[in-house]
């Protein structure tokens, strides 16, 4: 699945899916600099984050 996502990045940018997922990991990088230890791959982040915004549309489907 990333993989798909990885490439229509680098598509519609006109980089390499490489190059994608050097930036997406350097942003990744930036972001845990307070907690090293638990810094994720992009690939786990992106499943978090999907994840996370799953549970928060089930949340609210739920509610209306």
């Amino acid at each position: 699945m990333n993989r798909n996502i990885y490439r229509e990045i680098a598509k519609r940018h006109g980089v390499s899916v490489k190059e994608v997922k050097l930036g997406m990991q350097e942003a990744v990088d930036e972001t845990y600099l307070t907690c090293p230890e638990k810094k994720p791959t992009v690939d786990e982040f992106i499943n978090q984050i999907a994840r996370r915004a799953r549970e928060e549309y089930d949340k609210k489907a739920h509610i209306g």
